[in-house]
């Protein structure tokens, strides 16, 4: 594929992959570092379109879950400051009501590819 054969849809998609993939990028670097990774949870504007939750899930190469729209970032910086000046060995349990499980098919070619082409640029 290339600019002459692509339409406006593969660019969207290349975007939404590459945006998705640079998250695959950190969760494996926390892997790396010991960090346990339970779920992915896929939330704001993006987790209303079905289409980049499959494609979150076939990058990510696990069940991805999609809550209810909510106002998660805020929800998380209160439950943060409650744990900080509460003290507590763990966090506190977060209720995310009804959600929806997506499980698509792993596709680590194409996470092959991001990281090559983002190899390639590093420097530009």
């Amino acid at each position: 594929m290339n600019l002459t054969n692509s339409n406006p849809a593969d660019i969207a998609r290349a975007m939404i992959e590459g945006m998705l993939c640079g998250l695959v990028d950190a969760v494996d670097a926390l892997e790396q570092l010991g960090v346990s990774i339970n779920r992915v949870l896929l939330i704001g504007g993006a987790a209303k379109n079905p289409a980049i939750a499959s494609i979150a899930s076939s990058l990510f190469g696990r069940e991805v879950l999609v809550p209810q729209p909510g106002e998660y970032v805020a929800d998380g910086a209160a439950r943060q400051a409650a744990w900080a000046l509460m003290g507590g060995a763990s966090a506190p349990q977060w209720n995310l009501g009804d959600v929806a499980s997506i499980q698509s098919q792993s596709t680590p070619d194409v996470v092959a590819t991001y990281r090559t082409l983002r190899d390639r640029t590093l420097h530009w």
